[in-house]
């Protein structure tokens, strides 16, 4: 019996499955494919957040050698968005197929010890309250918890019960990966004119994924599509075809705006395409799913070891609201690219204009967009800063904050000078010398021995400030100076101390 069962293994899916594993928990991903990683996937930038978060996993550097980097985004015409002033290791948006960050998924879920069954479509569920049993192709499987990260069409979801309120915003959406004679440059361009709407990204190996939509022209998603068609709505909206041609994939689509309104019921929890779809501007989709997962591994994990269960709760707290933001800046972008008239037209362009020239609006807009300006909600008498990104910071012992995380551990990051009562901490030395801090016997003077499997405790190679802890998932979880405090944190996030690990 696994202690998770993981329904799908798209990126949401197998990010989540690699973090449970990697923190020792036995999880099963069931998977209705056979096995082949697609060419074909729709999905195609990978934003800075999420960038940081495959980092805080090893994967980062790897994916951005596989992709295009581009540094400005071209809105409405002459309106540009600059991601080149986020405050991140990774400020850009990487253009680079869903697939590449699938692969890189699945070799490291392996390498973790996830066991992936292919061909097993599930059915249905039935939970208790001692856990949940899933049929699936064959056979039964049961687990103490099940994930749905099984997409839009999400059989987990259905099995629940849950609605999935929304509406159809586009159909009949173009899409193509081509080669192109004369390419934009290095951007990404968007454009909407009334009645049509392109934009076009480049993947960096020689082809462009378009997207492009008619409104004198809709038909069912299933219907043939010609490369000239592509080309005569992408010059209506861009001005130009670019000189496409040699296309490896054109389809159709059409694209929803819809969210679950719970994430989880009892023992099962539902993430990515399964708990929200967008429209594809901004290209958020995959993005904020992987985010869900890197939300609600730690959390899982920990619970496994003996955190309260209330911890799971805060996953549809703090994930539930980002996607209903994503959902409405993506729709709101579409609307705009959608707009008819040539005067509407001139007031966005103006309006974007306007407001981008705004350094804290513009300073907001990169931040929604790449995702490194979402933070979670404190929650009544959480400290100041609690909920928010964890910038990453050099460590006075060598490395990075993200390279650290990559252990899978909380990190409590401190420096002495500002403890208001340094005798709460038996050797002050701990925080400062870096050197020292690694070693284990050392952490029980924090009287941290009890956690030390699950709180790596370091410096930063700048002190000062309070103590700092880090959750996994690269967000605050706690600052202050009083270690009493502390320890009443770790209590609720990562389990009493004597708890076993999984």
């Amino acid at each position: 019996m696994s202690e998770v069962i993981v329904v799908g293994a798209g990126p949401t899916g197998l990010l989540l499955a690699g973090d449970l594993a990697e923190s020792g928990v036995a999880v099963t991903v069931l998977e209705r494919r056979d096995g082949t990683v697609s060419n074909l996937s729709r999905a195609f930038g990978v934003h800075a957040r999420t960038l940081e978060q495959l980092d805080a996993r090893g994967l980062a550097d790897r994916l951005v050698g596989m992709g295009a980097v581009l540094r400005r985004v071209r809105l409405f015409e002459r309106v540009e968005v600059d991601l080149g002033e986020l405050p991140s290791r990774f400020p850009f948006l990487l253009i680079t197929p869903q697939y590449n960050v699938e692969r890189l998924l699945l070799e490291r879920a392996l390498a973790a010890g996830v066991e992936i069954v292919y061909g097993a479509e599930v059915h249905g569920l039935v939970q208790d309250g001692a856990g949940v049993r899933v049929s699936a192709g064959a056979g039964e499987y049961r687990a103490s918890y099940v994930v749905g990260c099984d997409g839009y069409h999400s059989v987990v979801r259905q099995a629940l019960g849950l609605p999935f309120p929304g509406k159809s915003v586009l159909k009949s959406i173009m899409l193509g990966d081509v080669r192109m004679a004369e390419p934009p440059g290095g951007l990404l361009t968007v454009n909407g004119v009334g009645d049509a709407f392109a934009f076009v990204a480049p993947f960096g190996d020689g082809y462009f994924r378009v997207f492009a939509w008619d409104r004198r022209h809709v038909v069912a998603d299933d219907a043939p599509l010609a490369l000239e068609e592509l080309r005569e709505v992408t010059r209506r909206a861009l001005g130009s075809d670019f000189g496409m041609g040699e296309p490896r994939w054109l389809s159709r689509f059409h694209s929803d705006e819809r969210q679950v309104p719970r994430y989880r019921v009892g023992r099962v929890f539902v993430a990515g395409d399964a708990a929200h779809v967008h429209s594809p501007a901004g290209g958020q989709g995959m993005n904020t799913g992987l985010q869900d997962a890197a939300n609600l591994g730690w959390k899982l994990a920990a619970v496994l070891r003996g955190a309260p269960q209330a911890l799971l709760d805060s996953y549809h707290g703090e994930r539930y609201p980002v996607g209903r933001s994503v959902l409405r800046s993506s729709g709101a972008l579409i609307r705009a690219a959608m707009i008819e008239s040539a005067a509407g037209r001139a007031v966005r362009g103006f309006a974007a204009r306007g407001a981008l020239s705004i350094p804290r609006l513009r300073e907001k807009v990169a931040g929604q967009l790449s995702g490194i300006g979402y933070h979670y909600p404190a929650g009544h008498g959480a400290p100041e800063g609690a909920g928010t990104r964890a910038a990453d910071v050099a460590l006075a012992g060598g490395g990075r904050l993200y390279e650290a995380l990559r252990e899978r551990r909380f990190v409590l990051l401190g420096d002495p000078n500002p403890i208001s009562d340094p005798a709460s901490i038996s050797n002050t030395d701990l925080l400062a010398d870096a050197g020292q801090i690694s070693d284990p016997d050392l952490i029980g003077d924090t009287g941290l021995a009890g956690w030390r499997d699950r709180v790596k405790v370091d410096a930063p190679a700048r002190p000062g400030g309070p103590l700092t802890l880090i959750r996994p998932d690269g967000y605050i979880a706690w600052t202050g100076t009083d270690t009493t405090d502390l320890h009443q944190v770790l209590t609720t996030l990562v389990g009493p101390v004597g708890s076993r690990a999984v």
